[in-house]
């Protein structure tokens, strides 16, 4: 195997930054970093990317080794077709640990050409810490080095509104870009901060909101092999990624021109309300997957391709996304039947191994915002309950007995939900078990007792379960 590097490839073009990126992992690399190389190539966006570790304690020497280039290796069916493609991503043009070199982070700043941030420092590493009380020192959080970044850009542009730079989270949090922007704020003040940083922060700064969906399974190590051989180089940084890409952001037009999709092919939306989206995906994609897991895993599957490649699940799992699913929703039926689609060629990737035990994680908080809306709008518009959500519902509530006739089940939740469960399970009275289920506020949002019908029908499906 070749080495990989920027000699050995020919990729010698140096381009302006024009891109900040907090988070080096596999997600940014296989989707964003990914489609700005795309850009690069098809639509004369001409810029690099500078990626900021928002962990580790030192930079890969490795990724450095390699020049920052990396391969992203699509797998995957796509419209009826298996998608099989490599692509040498080359955007990236440098790493900085601020928490090793904060002065080199705060440079990036006054890079002329520099217009957007992107970030991923995870759900959990978006958040505000009074503890960084002196931006002297490089912060912890990753919103209070944003600030400080923003900051360090305000003063190198004197307050010029024209310089200031577009914000694309990529966390998966509700209204990423104003949960951001408001902790931006929050560090102004607790850093007292200048008003006209604050001011020019709102006249020339745009946090979007955004949502993103790309699964990127990451390093290929069962595969690398195969995929060296396909290459030519050895490569340590190399990402899997499915075909599937969605990035939805709301935010100003001009980013349409940025993107240029008809262009380019790339599956980016610049929208005024991302609502839409974002319930389509959390009712098909995600109420989908978490309605079929119960179901699924009693029936012995173990993960999400074995239930939808079996005859009589895959079956009931089309059944329930256009039959009961999709009804529900007001949107256009058009763009959902479409959507669904995608998102079974998702299901049906032979390349991806998606364990159903791993998507049952919290599957109570899960199924409440998932699959219960659909339920509840189903029953609103027909006047009769979905039975196939039904069926899911009381698998759910046979899921947290914790056992199957042939084992135990390893159940995550929280220990609230998992004490809950143990207790009213030590009984066999179904009704007594359904009753005290329906009526967990906590749980559901709401006293489910008062659905017409719904206790019954859990009852007789748990009968079933039971056998």
């Amino acid at each position: 195997m070749k080495t990989l590097d920027r000699k050995t490839t020919g990729n010698t073009v140096d381009r302006p930054l024009r891109v900040v990126q907090f988070g080096t992992g596999n997600f940014l690399r296989g989707f964003a970093d990914w489609m700005v190389d795309i850009l690069n190539e098809k639509a004369d966006f001409n810029g690099s990317i500078h990626l900021v570790q928002t962990k580790g304690q030192q930079v890969p020497e490795s990724f450095v080794g390699q020049d920052y280039l990396y391969h992203v290796w699509l797998r995957g069916f796509a419209k009826g077709e298996t998608i099989d493609q490599v692509r040498l991503v080359s955007c990236v043009a440098g790493i900085n640990n601020p928490e090793l070199d904060y002065s080199g982070f705060l440079d990036l700043a006054a890079q002329p050409e520099l217009k957007y941030v992107i970030s991923n420092a995870t759900e959990a590493g978006v958040y505000f810490d009074l503890k960084d009380a002196d931006f002297a020192q490089c912060p912890k959080a990753f919103p209070g080095k944003l600030t400080a970044l923003l900051y360090a850009r305000f003063l190198h542009v004197a307050g010029d509104v024209a310089k200031g730079l577009v914000i694309l989270p990529c966390e998966l949090i509700s209204n990423n870009g104003d949960t951001l922007h408001d902790m931006v704020v929050s560090y102004a003040y607790l850093w007292q901060l200048t008003p006209k940083f604050l001011a020019w922060l709102e006249a020339s700064c745009v946090f979007c909101n955004t949502l993103v969906d790309r699964i990127v399974p990451g390093y290929p190590k069962e595969e690398i092999v195969e995929l060296e051989s396909k290459t030519g180089f050895r490569d340590d940084w190399a990402v899997v990624a499915e075909p599937y890409h969605f990035w939805a952001i709301q935010g100003p037009e001009f980013l349409n021109d940025v993107f240029q999709t008809e262009k380019t092919g790339l599956e980016v939306h610049i929208v005024d309300d991302l609502t839409g989206f974002q319930t389509r995906k959390v009712r098909i994609l995600n109420g989908a997957h978490t309605a079929t897991v119960p179901v699924a895993y009693l029936a012995g599957k173990r993960t999400v391709r074995e239930a939808v490649e079996d005859t009589l699940m895959g079956k009931t799992m089309q059944e329930t996304v256009f039959h009961e699913i999709i009804p529900s929703m007001d949107l256009p039926k058009e763009e959902l039947h479409a959507y669904a689609a995608a998102v079974f060629d998702r299901f049906r990737n032979p390349f991806i191994r998606h364990e159903l035990i791993s998507i049952a994680l919290n599957s109570v908080s899960k199924f409440r915002v998932r699959v219960l809306p659909s339920i509840l709008s189903y029953h609103e518009k027909t006047g009769s309950l979905p039975p196939n959500l039904m069926r899911s519902f009381a698998a759910l509530l046979f899921f947290y007995s914790g056992k199957t006739s042939q084992e135990p089940i390893p159940l995550k939740d929280t220990a609230e939900v998992l004490q809950f469960f143990a207790q009213i399970w030590q009984s066999d009275n179904l009704e007594m078990i359904v009753e005290k289920a329906l009526r967990q506020v906590d749980f559901w949002g709401q006293d489910l007792r008062e659905i017409p019908g719904l206790q019954e029908a859990l009852v007789q499906e748990l009968e079933v379960l039971q056998g």
